[in-house]
């Protein structure tokens, strides 16, 4: 992928292991309803702490009213500047009837508030369940409203979001790991190496592949960013929104063998093209965009380790079996990357 401005910021996402009081056990009940009262928002005390690991979410209580939902921010991941634009991607979606759940503009006309050092957004409550991507039906649905979603986002670039690139993904993940000794010296060797000869691979297929039309996605696509309401997908948590190739979006809805994914491919890609033009090409970067993924995912448990959440949330990680584990699913990879890729067309 070709560099971008992005890649030569400071990362902002990748404090030092080393730091050791964090942020968040400052947030404590009574400072999450002091926030939601210094916007105007007058809670009856019911607080729940929801299932998030990167921010911190809360379900609160309104008087009155229906509970709101509140999300801090983790301090020091983005700049102001980059979660207001996560917040106007999401509004521009919402205001072409495209349904997500943007964060409400409050009394004082802003979305990103600030409360005692720390950042937050309020979102109304969204009750759904997850999608069944077993369904043809559903998969053509979900093609159709991540096209629209593209057809939006590829009408103007991000300026202050960050890009998908090799170097961001994995070169940069690989470095963090291997400087802050989390890899166990037994299989530090076949990391560094496999994730050398992968890294080159992965920019090769890059390369090889030419340009790449990049566009405002959502990211992190999963089907545990959707609620499905009503026969239609509601697309959450924008906060990982990026500048991208589309096929980011869509992978991440196959799953099954290779013929269930090509079964599933098909019924996404038909609903997609009556909104945006998907293009072929860009299906030769699914397997390298699945390790670049990967490689991502472990350095992000390595960064977010002095966070207490995360060692009572993921007490597998940073064990020589999960080393063991991870080192062989990406030689797995690495056969993957030569196999062939998943076709629209006989």
């Amino acid at each position: 992928m070709s560099p971008n401005l992005h890649d030569s910021e400071p990362d902002l996402t990748s404090p030092s292991p080393d730091d050791s009081a964090h942020p968040y056990q400052r947030l404590n009940p009574d400072r999450v309803l002091d926030a939601m009262e210094s916007v105007g928002i007058v809670s009856d005390a019911r607080i729940m702490a929801l299932n998030s690991y990167e921010n911190r979410v809360y379900q609160v209580g309104v008087e009155a009213s229906a509970p709101l939902i509140v999300k801090f921010y983790r301090p020091q991941r983005w700049t102001r500047e980059q979660i207001l634009e996560e917040h106007a991607f999401t509004a521009e979606l919402a205001a072409l009837e495209v349904p997500v759940v943007p964060p409400m503009v409050l009394e004082n006309g802003q979305t990103l508030q600030e409360f005692d050092g720390f950042q937050f957004a309020v979102f109304e409550r969204l009750a759904g369940r997850a999608p069944e991507l077993d369904n043809p039906d559903n998969l053509l649905v979900m093609g159709r409203f991540i096209g629209r979603v593209h057809a939006i986002g590829a009408t103007r670039p991000f300026q202050h979001r960050v890009a998908l690139s090799v170097e961001r993904f994995g070169v940069e993940s690989r470095e963090f790991l291997l400087a802050n000794d989390f890899i166990p010296a037994s299989l530090r060797p076949a990391y560094e190496t496999l994730t050398r000869d992968l890294i080159a691979r992965l920019q090769s297929i890059f390369a090889a592949h030419g340009r790449v039309q990049q566009l405002r996605i959502h990211g992190d696509c999963h089907p545990g960013n959707v609620l499905w309401r009503d026969d239609v997908p509601h697309f959450v948590d924008f906060d990982d929104t990026m500048t991208g190739p589309a096929i980011q979006d869509l992978w991440m809805m196959l799953s099954g063998d290779r013929d269930q994914k090509q079964g599933q491919l098909l019924e996404i890609v038909d609903g997609y093209n009556e909104f945006f033009d998907f293009n072929p090409a860009e299906l030769h970067l699914v397997e390298a965009l699945r390790t670049l993924r990967m490689m991502h995912y472990s350095a992000w448990l390595a960064r977010r380790w002095q966070d207490p959440a995360f060692p009572m949330s993921f007490p597998w990680f940073n064990t020589e079996r999960y080393w063991a584990e991870h080192v062989l699913e990406l030689r797995e990879q690495m056969a993957a990357l030569d196999e062939p890729v998943l076709r629209l067309y006989p």
